[in-house]
């Protein structure tokens, strides 16, 4: 197993740590996650540059974080994450749009490599009201805060982190897998190639409303590294959150709109571009300063005290090159998340779920004619939507994490109906200390 040096170095990590700790001002955690995916053969008429191949394969990821947090003064904190990572997704991260793993990065490696994915301060403007306790977490501090407030992020962080959260389909590392899940399929958020920028978030909580507004750094070219601080290629992003009971049962609802503006081809200059060079369409000779908007509608549930639903439909222009996620011009999933109280295993957890994802016009015309995007290209296509359907059995290990096992049939893999369905299985375990 190539992930070896890496499980080998998260075994390590848990065996000398065995629980969160904290002293004075500081905090401290870890994490480690290993995740084996594969698929079967299945059948293809043809196969492109960017295809998920049609003969079985398996690959693994492996990861370690380890998180480390101080007060400064009162209402702020510091948290600085340090990384390591090892491994590739399913044909290098390739082959459909909605990916099936949330752990597999743009870039791979055979032998682990640091990283550092946060560096931020995060401070808290108490605005009245009663008190909430917030519990101590990675990259949360044990606080008190007045339930009204302003919370401002600033510095290096995921865009995810705090907008399109979801309560029962966000995090690979211990629910849904799929990238057409765990965020909004067609939120085409500021990121570098492992999913992190710079940048700076403002949250305003007042009853049971939260707005959030948020300013980031994009990368200079689409699907690639962000360098340096600049504001020339940048994204910003609204969004509104409702907090309810319904029933008795807790429930938000998050209405989210972002504006990228970059250097940025259209897929129909793209198109003429390949028509005029006798070529496949290419969007590098004609990018030029422009901008693409989209918005997310997200809703979580609580049904009953051991399960939830979810539910998120997205958009956006579907006229410009996809940025910096994945080539999803529409998308709509919705599922349920379960706890197994009622088999006597609370702890652990089942999630099933569905996800839909659509091209444009524009991009279906860019792709059939043998565009290459950030995930895909069959070199033709015989368009449909990609669908996907994913269950997963996360098993408590108790204070030390879980091992989940995660099934998803994907339908038109890539929005092709000349290839596939493919079944992809994922065994998955995450230790924390």
């Amino acid at each position: 197993m190539k992930s070896l040096p890496a499980l080998i170095l998260i075994a390590g990590a848990c065996a000398l740590a065995p629980g969160a700790r904290a002293r004075s001002a500081w905090s401290a955690y870890g994490q480690g996650t290993l995740v084996v995916q594969g698929h079967a053969a299945f059948a293809a008429a043809y196969s492109g540059p960017q295809s998920l191949s049609a003969t079985a394969q398996r690959k693994e990821t492996a990861d370690l974080t380890l998180y480390a947090g101080r007060a400064l003064w009162r209402g702020a904190e510091f948290w600085l994450d340090a990384e390591f990572d090892q491994g590739f997704g399913l044909d290098n991260t390739l082959g459909t749009a909605g990916f099936p793993s949330g752990e597999a990065y743009k870039i791979g490696a055979n032998r682990p490599y640091p990283r550092l994915p946060r560096a931020f301060v995060r401070q808290v403007f108490e605005l009245g009201g009663p008190t909430q306790a917030v519990e101590a977490a990675p990259n949360q501090l044990e606080a008190a805060h007045s339930a009204n407030n302003v919370t401002v992020t600033l510095g290096r962080f995921s865009v995810v982190d705090v907008f399109d959260n979801n309560a029962y389909a966000h995090d690979p590392r211990g629910d849904f897998l799929n990238w057409a899940l765990i965020d909004a399929g067609s939120f085409d958020y500021a990121a570098d190639a492992w999913g992190y920028t710079n940048g700076a978030a403002v949250e305003w909580n007042q009853g049971r409303w939260t707005l959030r507004g948020g300013l980031f750094q994009m990368s200079p070219v689409p699907n690639s590294k962000v360098s340096g601080l600049h504001g020339q290629d940048r994204s910003t992003l609204i969004e509104a959150e409702e907090r309810h009971s319904w029933g008795g049962h807790d429930g938000k609802v998050r209405l989210l709109v972002w504006n990228n503006r970059a250097a940025m081809a259209s897929y129909a200059d793209a198109l003429a571009w390949g028509r005029s060079q006798g070529t496949a369409p290419d969007p590098a000779p004609v990018r030029r300063l422009a901008t693409d908007t989209g918005w997310v509608v997200n809703v979580e549930q609580e049904l009953a005290p051991d399960l939830g639903w979810f539910a998120r439909v997205s958009a956006n222009g579907g006229k410009k090159e996809a940025y910096e996620f994945s080539d999803i011009n529409r998308a709509a999933s919705t599922g349920v998340s379960l706890a197994g109280s009622s088999w006597g295993r609370g702890a652990d957890r089942v999630g099933v779920a569905l996800a839909v994802n659509e091209l444009s016009g524009d991009a279906r015309a860019f792709f059939e004619a043998g565009g290459l995007g950030i995930l895909i290209g069959d070199g033709r296509m015989n368009y449909g939507r990609e669908r996907i359907a994913e269950a997963y059995y996360a098993l408590s290990l108790g204070r030390w994490g879980q091992l989940g096992l995660d099934f998803q049939r994907i339908a038109n893999p890539a929005y092709n109906r000349d290839r596939g369905p493919v079944s992809v299985w994922a065994l998955r375990l995450h230790a924390a200390f």
